[in-house]
């Protein structure tokens, strides 16, 4: 497992989706995993290790979070990615029951590391601790649990390497902090076993004011041209409250999904328990909170994505909140709007910022269509006037916002001319936007126009580009331009006279007003 520190497009290894098994930070015998207090095992991978850190996270993760709906929930499906990837739709998730009333919290997660895997395995510790402090055990419903359910068994070990619970941790100890919580991992995913034990929980928690969390990630690896249609049927499947049409839906679409489909969803146990407890305990209203896939963020790879997805199960009257469904929107011709020109301008900004702050990146959401198409992108930092940074792409790869985003991280901290963004400068920097046309191949010198076209030069396999505007702030004409892109290649001045490529284009240019 990647450190989320090891570089910033780096991150598209790091926590991709918490199928595999994470890096594990100090001992990991057994002797360890049978401590009173469990360590935290993914923190500084999955999450930032330092309470400072992890809090402007999450500081930045639940103020863009959907509002409550405002029915209590008595259970919620939230992912267990790597918090850069999900920690945007996992916040979705917490705010709809933050707010409310709870005297306990139960945890269930999916097993990915192969420990005690036949039977559930409850934590009977004194408590789990994280960067923000430790998050009690619940001992009184521990007790009752093992009292009656009877494929449950006390085990440490088997919480001690696993993911799915622990980062679910810092929203407990943040947004609850003086509840206990009950930690359970459900494996297999037997829909029998799931049965039991749902009916099992709920009779437990009759009496109490519970909340229950099933830790799951959806689909995983499919291209994202395909993760929202396959996770569209899982989250809709989960919708219907019937455990039996999750289970038949999943194992429809593991037969005939889309290429690179490993499952449709990890923590199947825990979702199919929190069904079952929760109608149980008076549940009759499913609401789809949020979606996004690995892919939505740009430092994922959108050939090879995991689905994360919201769910609320509340009390309420009966029925569905189709809201936070994923949806596929076509592009749209035409500009960009002046309100998305702003908007691509604050997440430039705000994802320089949260990694600084936080290791994390917002989630780019909320777009017109018309940036959903793909277009070259440019993004340029100037402090007081000055060039700080600019790294931009000429082939489209992805929609307008993850390029933005990802050419704003690259030009804080990866333009080789310049020394990394400190968060101390930002308040001094100003960013500019340049959304591109496809370069055109011109047949010489004569068709350039400075002022009006960018410029590619190639040549003896180099190249270099100008936007735009650069002649127009240099004061060059055409010989000037054309000189200083040879150079910037790394080439003589003049080479452009004989045997160079020249391709143009043209762009769609906004900033940041000057501070």
């Amino acid at each position: 497992m990647t450190r989320v520190r090891r570089g910033v497009l780096a991150l598209v290894t790091a926590a991709l989706a918490g199928a595999a098994a994470p890096a594990v930070r100090g001992d990991t015998s057994p002797a360890a995993g049978q401590a009173a207090v469990r360590e935290p095992a993914v923190a500084g991978g999955f999450y930032p290790a330092a309470a400072r850190t992890l809090n402007a996270a999450l500081d930045g993760y639940l103020a863009d979070a959907v509002p409550a709906a405002g029915h209590r929930p008595l259970a919620l499906v939230v992912p267990h990615a790597g918090y850069v990837f999900s920690g945007q739709i996992a916040a979705d998730a917490w705010a709809q029951a933050a707010g409310h009333q709870y005297d306990t919290i139960v945890l269930l997660g999916t097993n990915h590391t192969g420990l005690q895997a036949t039977r559930i395995s409850i934590f009977d510790g004194e408590g789990l601790k994280t960067p923000l402090g430790i998050v009690r055990n619940d001992a009184a419903l521990v007790t009752a649990l093992l009292a009656k359910c009877r494929d449950c068994v006390a085990d440490r070990s088997a919480h001690a390497r696993e993911h799915s619970i622990e980062v679910q941790l810092p929203f407990v100890r943040r947004l609850f902090p003086d509840l206990p919580v009950v930690a359970a991992i459900v494996a297999p995913a037997n829909p029998a076993l799931a049965e039991r034990f749902g009916r099992t929980l709920a009779e437990v928690l009759r009496d109490r004011k519970a909340l229950i969390v099933a830790s799951s990630d959806l689909s995983h690896y499919p291209p994202a041209s395909e993760a929202a249609d396959v996770d569209r049927r899982t989250i809709e499947a989960i919708l219907s409250m019937d455990p039996a049409q999750v289970v038949f839906s999943l194992q429809m679409a593991e037969r005939a999904g889309p290429p690179g489909l490993v499952t449709r969803a990890c923590g199947e146990a825990p979702v199919l328990v929190a069904i079952v407890a929760a109608r149980e305990l008076g549940a009759a209203r499913a609401h789809a909170v949020s979606y996004a896939n690995s892919g939505d963020v740009a430092v994922g790879d959108p050939d090879r994505v995991v689905g994360y997805a919201a769910v609320a199960f509340t009390e309420g009257p009966a029925g569905k909140d189709l809201t936070g469904l994923p949806k596929r929107r076509p592009s749209a011709r035409g500009p960009v709007s002046p309100e998305d020109r702003e908007r691509l301008l604050g997440l430039a900004r705000a994802s320089i910022d949260r990694y600084l702050a936080s290791e994390t990146l917002p989630l780019p959401r909320g777009f017109g269509a018309e940036t959903e198409r793909r277009q070259g992108v440019f993004v340029t930092l100037r402090k007081r006037g000055n060039l700080r940074g600019c790294i931009g792409q000429m082939q489209p790869g992805m929609p307008i916002p993850q390029l933005v985003q990802r050419m704003a991280l690259a030009a804080a901290f990866q333009d080789r001319r310049f020394s990394r963004v400190k968060a101390s400068e930002l308040k001094n920097i100003e960013v500019e936007i340049s959304l591109l046309t496809p370069p055109r191949r011109v047949e010489g010198p004569g068709a350039v126009e400075p002022g009006r076209d960018g410029v590619v030069l190639e040549r003896d396999g180099k190249s270099a580009v100008f936007l735009p505007h650069v002649a127009t702030e240099e004061g060059w004409g055409r010989d000037e331009l054309l000189d200083n892109l040879c150079l910037k290649a790394g080439l003589e001045q003049g080479c452009w006279r004989v045997g160079a490529r020249l391709s143009t284009f043209q762009a769609e240019v906004f900033a940041e007003r000057r501070r």
